[in-house]
């Protein structure tokens, strides 16, 4: 039989999602989600505007009543969409991504990157229709992801490698051309971005974005 997890201690890998500062909103939204006999997975480290946050995998709390959000404030708000983007649900990740992807929240962007790097081809279209500022030089958007993956190049060229392996475990029948994968295209937005923001072009860990 499955242990129950130790609430306090789950308590304190979530918050480690997310900046220092925001210690006290983080706190308010776990008040709310149901406790899960299942702790979160896997965290992976990336540096938000020089700190670093400790993002899990996976988590597996069932969402709260519907109308919780709606007493939240923003930054309450978009603590709990970037928790459930986290979830073992793709079809949950889906939902609460698409309330966080238009978000200008700095400490909101790994989770939309990391979304990047997952198979639900669903999710790909989601962030890319939330992103249309990522085409356009000068953007808001286009500065605020650039400059999350131009410190974070370890972290963008896993998900360069993730791509590409789902591309071809999962969607190669459809799209025979990586570059025509829909996942390809956010990744060269990206790296231009992030290339702006170093001042020269990040190193390609992905076949050639050729489409013929």
């Amino acid at each position: 039989m499955q242990a129950q997890r130790d609430p306090s201690n789950a308590a304190h890998v979530l918050a480690a999602a997310f900046p220092p500062r925001l210690a006290g909103d983080v706190r308010h939204v776990l008040t709310a989600m149901p406790d899960s006999v299942t702790a979160p997975t896997t965290p992976f480290e990336v540096e938000v505007r020089g700190e670093t946050v400790a993002i899990p995998s996976r988590v597996y709390n069932e969402e709260p009543n519907t109308g919780y959000g709606r007493t939240l404030s923003e930054t309450r708000r978009t603590i709990l969409h970037c928790l459930y983007s986290r979830h073992h649900d793709g079809r949950v990740r889906r939902r609460h991504l698409e309330r966080i992807v238009a978000s200008g929240e700095p400490w909101a962007v790994p989770f939309v990157v990391q979304l990047v790097g997952e198979h639900v081809l669903e999710i790909i279209t989601s962030i890319a229709q939330g992103l249309p500022g990522l085409a356009e030089p000068g953007s808001a958007q286009r500065r605020l992801y650039g400059e999350f993956i131009a410190r974070n190049p370890a972290f963008f060229a896993r998900t360069e490698r993730r791509v590409v392996s789902y591309w071809s475990c999962y969607h190669r029948r459809e799209y025979g051309a990586f570059g025509t994968y829909p996942g390809c295209v956010l990744l060269e937005a990206l790296r231009t971005a992030g290339g702006e923001q170093v001042g020269t072009r990040l190193p390609r860990n992905t076949p050639p974005p050729r489409v013929g």
